[in-house]
């Protein structure tokens, strides 16, 4: 029997083709083969694998279900539309799919302490929440603006236990938070590891965030084979690193009749700095220790990048996305602000599930492409997390519709 993708494709050296690897300080040199040996160590390891198994069906909440969203479906008039509850997940996202995973693998190498960034602030608040569960000490690292825009998750990771660190630089959001929490990082390598949220930076946190988050998509294939005794037609999620995608999509990528859609944010138009289309507009460069596709400026440097999405405001993207787009095996849809809002609505008033931002992206999608395709195909949303952390920016700048659609 040949192997799967998820076995072959990824180098010893952590690349996928080309994009990925590790490009890293001297200095960080060890502790993150440390980390790349104990990963090696634990991820068969029987222990490992019960002790997550417990803290995900005990704990997270997992698995998490299935649902046929009939009436945006009815509204839209296609393809059937289903999505992937990770807002049902504990902490109200996907994040913690990994952050239980990464601090338990903190403890393994006996550290003390995890540090990380945020952007929308559910991947604070989850590994703030591992962290209290593991007992011990949480940093995150936060864009001054971010803190603003996701004002109740800051409050979350605080009540929580972990200290919050304002990024002051730059444009202050996600990857100036990245550059605050590897700065930090740096001289406590020896008591702390740094929780990369995403599957990005230098490997193994590609690979092993994804493998972490791959629960995702094995669960989604039973659960789609019992609703319509057959696989969806089409996969949507949205992609800022790209964890949640990578997560449902690792289990099809052998399915070739299964299509796979990775959605950007077009924020406010096609203008360098309106918008975080990365796969879309970037080209070939190293940024945080991987080499993937980023934006960039006319120096070459990371270009300023925006979106309505917090968590999805990245000049960079996870390599294997960078890859799979290569190969062409995922394909890039693109949704911007106006959409996202439109579809952050829509779901809350016609299926009742007030959406993260950063999912409304792939709603938005969803619903565009639902239109396309005749009504026997089907279409299964990751919705990666829940719009709690949202709902007062959003109702402060765009008006609650007066009735539903």
């Amino acid at each position: 029997m040949p192997k799967s993708y998820l076995e072959t494709h990824l180098d010893a050296n952590g690349f996928f083709g080309k994009y990925g690897g590790s490009f890293i300080p001297p200095v960080l040199e060890k502790p993150f083969a440390d980390i790349t040996q104990a990963y090696a160590e634990l991820k068969n390891s029987p222990k490992f694998i019960s002790d997550l198994k417990y803290v995900r069906k005990h704990y997270q909440g997992r698995p998490t279900p299935i649902s046929y969203a009939k009436n945006l479906t009815e509204h839209c008039g296609g393809a059937k539309i289903y999505l992937k509850r990770e807002d049902l997940n504990h902490t109200g996202a996907h994040k913690l799919n990994h952050c239980m995973a990464e601090v338990i693998l903190a403890k393994h190498l006996g550290k003390k302490k995890v540090i990380a960034e945020t952007g929308a602030g559910q991947h604070g608040v989850a590994l703030a929440t591992a962290a209290a569960y593991f007992g011990l000490e949480c940093e995150i690292h936060m864009g001054e603006v971010d803190i603003i825009k996701e004002h109740p998750n800051v409050v979350r990771m605080k009540i929580l236990g972990a200290k919050v660190i304002p990024a002051t630089h730059g444009l202050k959001t996600l990857k100036e938070a990245v550059d605050s929490a590897f700065e930090s990082y740096v001289p406590q390598a020896d008591e702390a590891i740094y929780c990369i949220g995403s599957v990005v930076g230098p490997h193994p946190f590609p690979m092993m965030v994804r493998d972490f988050q791959s629960v995702i998509g094995f669960e989604a294939k039973e659960q789609f084979l019992e609703h319509e005794e057959n696989l969806p037609d089409n996969i949507i999620a949205c992609v800022g690193g790209g964890s949640n995608a990578m997560g449902i999509f690792s289990a099809f990528i052998d399915d070739k009749e299964v299509a796979l859609y990775g959605v950007e944010p077009m924020g406010r138009g096609d203008k360098l700095g309106d918008h975080a289309a990365t796969l879309t507009y970037g080209s070939e460069g190293v940024m945080h220790g991987f080499n993937s596709i980023m934006l960039k400026d006319a120096n070459g440097e990371p270009a300023p990048v925006y979106s309505i999405g917090s968590g999805i405001d990245y000049p960079s993207v996870g390599p294997e996305h960078a890859y799979l787009k290569e190969t062409g095996r995922t394909q890039i849809g693109l949704s911007n602000d106006e959409e996202a809002v439109d579809a952050f609505y829509k779901l809350s008033q016609l299926e009742g599930i007030i959406p993260a931002l950063e999912s409304a992206h792939a709603v938005a999608f969803a619903m565009k492409l639902a239109k396309t395709l005749p009504k026997d195909k089907t279409i299964l949303v990751n919705l990666s997390g829940r719009g709690d952390k949202d709902i007062d920016f959003v109702i402060e700048n765009y008006p609650i519709p007066n009735a539903k659609f």
